[in-house]
């Protein structure tokens, strides 16, 4: 094997991040802050998806602050609350107030404990169980975590939360220790991602990395600029969807 070539043969675990990458949280998100918006978020809206968009985008901010040793909760759980809680005091939310109280608020943030499944999730990760190992690794807490998994039959064989290792993705502590706990070197641990940071991370410490371009995550340009090693960019394997990834790791086993 060369540094720009895969051996897929050579892969015993492949972790997965979950939100974007297994799981739709932009689409699952937009729909059900409007359905518990009571009529002042309308279906579809381009509120309806900024709320769901300016959400996410404070968690990557704390996450990110966490990732490089700043103060922040651990727990997605309370994160979410918490970005949720300050996003209403903003001018543009605060006409929800009056309509989102402390149970709904609550019943807002389970919202991220269901999220829709994309088409080749399920089909996809259940193929590549039977060939390598399937783990989560993700920066949702592990109750957040379990919840995803049961709501959508997600065949896990096990669940890294990066609550676990004290900090979040892509601090290189929390990949060191998903190879720790599974007994493995790097070179025979595969991340899948829709996003590169993610990526670039876990090659940093010696992880395969394969890219999966979702349509709400990275920018269109990322999306399709991304290129394997052996095609001059940055990650060991480009696939369209989780099928056919089971589809090449079931070939190469067979060769």
């Amino acid at each position: 094997m060369t540094s720009t070539d895969l051996n897929l043969r050579e892969i015993d675990a492949c972790l997965f991040d979950v939100f974007g990458t297994v799981l739709d949280w932009h689409g699952t998100v937009t729909r059900q802050v409007a359905r518990l918006s009571k009529g002042l978020l309308l279906e579809g809206s381009q509120d309806a998806v900024d709320f769901a968009e300016e959400w996410r985008a404070g968690y990557y901010s704390h996450v990110k602050r966490v990732s490089h040793g700043g103060e922040g909760t651990g727990n997605t759980d309370i994160m979410h609350r918490q970005i949720l809680d300050d996003m209403l005091t903003t001018p543009r939310w605060s006409h929800l107030v009056d309509v989102w109280g402390e149970s709904d608020r609550e019943e807002l943030t389970m919202i991220w404990h269901n999220l829709d499944a994309y088409q080749d999730t399920i089909p996809g990760l259940t193929e590549l169980k039977r060939h390598v190992n399937i783990l989560a690794l993700s920066n949702g807490n592990f109750r957040l975590l379990l919840d995803l998994a049961k709501n959508q039959g997600v065949p896990w064989d096990g669940i890294f939360s990066s609550e676990l290792f004290g900090s979040y993705k892509p601090n290189k502590k929390v990949y060191q220790s998903a190879a720790y706990h599974l007994s493995l070197p790097p070179h025979k641990i595969a991340m899948v991602a829709a996003h590169r940071f993610d990526l670039i991370a876990a090659a940093s410490v010696g992880f395969k990395t394969i890219y999966v371009p979702r349509p709400a995550e990275d920018s269109r340009e990322v999306r399709e600029s991304m290129r394997s090693k052996k095609d001059g960019g940055e990650v060991d394997l480009v696939v369209k969807d989780f099928e056919e990834l089971a589809k090449l790791i079931r070939e190469a086993r067979q060769s």
